[in-house]
């Protein structure tokens, strides 16, 4: 096990913290949890930019390295990420044109297909039963209303009673006790309406800036707001343009990220989780490997924890008068 490593983090936390819904703990997250096996031959997706489209058509030669160095947000396979402590997977499916396979995207397509990445999954779950999972299916370009239904009942044979229905307010004690491992998030309405193991879409929050300053003033701004009732994430990664990038030839995503990582690290570490205003829920980023993330955000549990011991201590006083 490499050091930093958090497989089983959440079955090691204190008791008290077993009883409170998962969206009221920190939960670390991957952004663009796929990326990290961007095919580079296959096509640019329809969604990116025409400007895009049109020189990638003109001079693959220079788009191409260019697509790999902002398109790639992570280095490691969907287990290793949960090896890490990472526990909320941002998953952006979309399908080839012409009948091809449902894969993930991020600028291109991945090498891996939706089905492989979810067994991956499956079997990390088999060797630790008592951590849970959040899933975020999302984007779903070119797909249509069949490919939704064969999609999402793979999903459901594949993980049968390990999925934790929306009709629950979910904690880790209850999912131990229904041995229950995953949350699955479709962002298709039609879809989740049709099939009652699905969760509606989870809420990200990012600024669509490159400055580590203006996402922490972003993020701020949207946690002295009203919390979401349920799961929500607040991203810290770092958003570029097409301006930016052709402004910018010698940067990548993996250098941006490293420069910025310190400031939201240290904004990350003040934060504080649970039910009030202003609590994070689930933190995603970039690059998760290449820091101490996983371990600052799983940190802040322990936050509630002394939280929910002066709560306990002042009911206990109250009770004595």
């Amino acid at each position: 096990m490499e050091p930093g490593t958090e497989p089983d983090w959440m079955s090691r936390l204190p008791e008290p913290l077993l009883h409170v819904p998962l969206w009221e703990l920190a939960i670390p997250g991957s952004h663009d949890s796929m990326s990290f096996c961007l095919d580079m031959s296959s096509p640019v997706l329809r969604s990116e930019p025409t400007l895009l489209r049109l020189l990638d058509c003109l001079l693959p030669c220079c788009t191409r390295p260019c697509i790999q160095r902002w398109s790639t947000t992570q280095r490691s396979v969907l287990s290793d990420q949960c090896d890490l402590g990472i526990r909320f997977l941002d998953l952006r499916i979309a399908k080839k044109p012409a009948g091809g396979a449902i894969l993930f995207a991020h600028g291109v397509y991945t090498l891996t297909t939706v089905k492989e990445a979810l067994e991956e999954l499956c079997v990390w779950l088999e060797s630790h039963p008592r951590e849970v999972l959040i899933l975020s299916c999302s984007h779903f370009e070119c797909m249509t209303e069949q490919d939704h239904s064969h999609l999402v009942h793979f999903i459901i044979a594949l993980f049968g009673p390990k999925l934790c229905p929306p009709q629950e307010q979910p904690s880790l004690s209850s999912c131990w006790l229904q041995r229950q491992q995953l949350i699955v998030s479709y962002d298709e309405e039609q879809t989740v309406r049709e099939h009652p193991q699905l969760w509606t879409s989870i809420p990200y929050w990012y600024a669509e800036s490159p400055e580590p300053q203006k996402v922490i003033q972003y993020l701020d701004k949207q946690l002295s707001e009203e919390r979401p009732e349920k799961f929500f994430a607040a991203g810290l990664n770092l958003t570029e343009d097409l301006t930016f990038v052709l402004l910018h030839p010698g940067l990548t995503l993996r250098t941006l990220t490293l420069k910025g990582l310190p400031p939201l690290l240290r904004w990350t570490n003040q934060q504080r989780p649970g039910p009030r205003r202003g609590g994070v829920n689930i933190v995603c980023s970039d690059f998760i490997g290449l820091s101490q993330f996983c371990s600052i955000v799983i940190g802040l549990n322990y936050k509630l924890l002394d939280s929910l011991k002066r709560l306990n201590s002042s009911s206990r006083f109250a009770a004595v008068m």
